[in-house]
């Protein structure tokens, strides 16, 4: 019989002029006076590149701070939580538990249905991305990618450039948004040769573009590819219930009319046309947190929230707008997050690599009777 015990949660968030360990010890300090707690059980840690190069005695600092030796975390372009969100300069970002959520034995590993995944841009590779077990989270890294301990876990920094912690004792559900637009309804592939799309419907692949994008008002010699996106799948049912795959446009070819693309779609599958937007965005992302929250039996505890830089205040003008409709939703909820290199989320069933999306990850009730505060 499992003993009732509460979870208490909560996040800090630490801003200097410099990299130092004192402001670890500050946010994770900030965190466990917000929980109510005086040590952690687990801590999700969180760094700005500016620590990057020398991150470990900021690590051991926060260790020390919240008497655990469970710290889990990476260095990333920009850090966030609900309180706030920080690009430029040294910041630190912590969320503090007080039941070992997320665990790194080899047993808790194993049994875990998913996995958060954090990974340098120089560890991503198939041998671990298509792992049976589903993942979610990010690529860390600061603007370069590089950095002497770009991830962490227990309290040290990772050789391998990865981790991947298991999730017990908590309801946990997971899912991409996109933010796209879409430009028109689903139409088959009907010629396609490795990563260069020849046509669509019967139709050019370039010329099948340019009439779907004919309602952005845009030249068709001087389409926004960098803004679009083709979204494909094996069925219209699979289109039509949101479990498809992303391709991004690289070069159009004027002369054969087809469009070099970063995967490749096989004939047969069926594909939509879409654009980036920001309106699309911010209602994409209110729908995929509702829908997470309604799987969730008594609605969620706490989040993780992983974001292109690309979807973040860039994007919406100087303010994370993705960050604040998050914090509307659920007002009370801790949340933390950073901006990465790319997103890792199960899609189609199948762990992916995505780009200018947002991948959230809402914790709810506890299996073993603990209750959330």
């Amino acid at each position: 019989m499992s003993t009732a015990s509460q979870l208490h949660v909560a996040t800090g968030l630490a801003k200097g002029l410099q990299a130092s360990p004192d402001l670890a010890a500050e946010a994770v300090n900030r965190a466990l006076e917000k929980a109510g707690i005086p040590s952690a059980q687990c801590v999700l840690l969180y760094f700005t590149s500016e620590f990057a190069q020398a991150p470990q005695a900021a690590i051991r600092a926060a260790s020390k701070a919240a008497n655990c030796t469970q710290v889990i975390g990476c260095s990333a372009i920009g850090i966030f939580t609900e309180e706030d969100w920080v690009l430029d300069g040294a910041a630190v970002a912590a969320l503090v538990l007080s039941v070992d959520i997320f665990s790194s034995l080899p047993n808790h590993v194993n049994k875990s249905e998913h996995l958060l995944t954090l990974a340098a841009p120089s560890a991503v590779n198939a041998s671990w991305l298509t792992s049976q077990q589903l993942r979610f989270g990010a690529i860390s890294g600061d603007a370069t990618g590089h950095g002497a301990f770009s991830v962490w876990q227990d309290g040290k920094g990772v050789s391998q450039g990865y981790c991947a912690l298991g999730i017990q004792h908590t309801q946990l559900v997971v899912a991409a948004s996109h933010g796209l637009k879409w430009l028109s309804s689903a139409r088959k592939v009907t010629a396609s040769k490795t990563f260069d799309l020849q046509s669509v419907a019967n139709v050019a692949a370039l010329q099948s573009l340019q009439t779907a994008c004919q309602s952005l008002n845009a030249p068709p010699d001087d389409l926004p590819l960098h803004l679009m996106s083709i979204a494909y799948a094996a069925s219209t049912k699979a289109m039509e219930s949101g479990q498809f795959q992303l391709a991004s446009i690289i070069i159009a070819n004027d002369v054969h009319q087809s469009l070099t693309l970063s995967h490749e779609i096989p004939e047969g599958y069926w594909m939509r046309w879409a654009i980036r937007d920001a309106a699309s965005a911010q209602s994409d992302l209110s729908y995929t947190a509702q829908s997470l929250s309604n799987q969730l039996a008594h609605g969620p505890a706490f989040a993780c929230m992983f974001s292109c830089l690309a979807r973040g205040p860039y994007y919406y003008g100087g303010n994370d707008e993705d960050l604040s409709l998050l914090k509307s939703q659920f007002p009370d909820m801790p949340i933390i997050g950073f901006y990465g290199n790319g997103q890792i989320a199960p899609i189609m069933g199948k762990n992916t690599l995505l780009q200018h999306s947002i991948v959230l990850a809402l914790f709810g009730q506890t299996k073993e009777s603990h209750e959330f505060v």
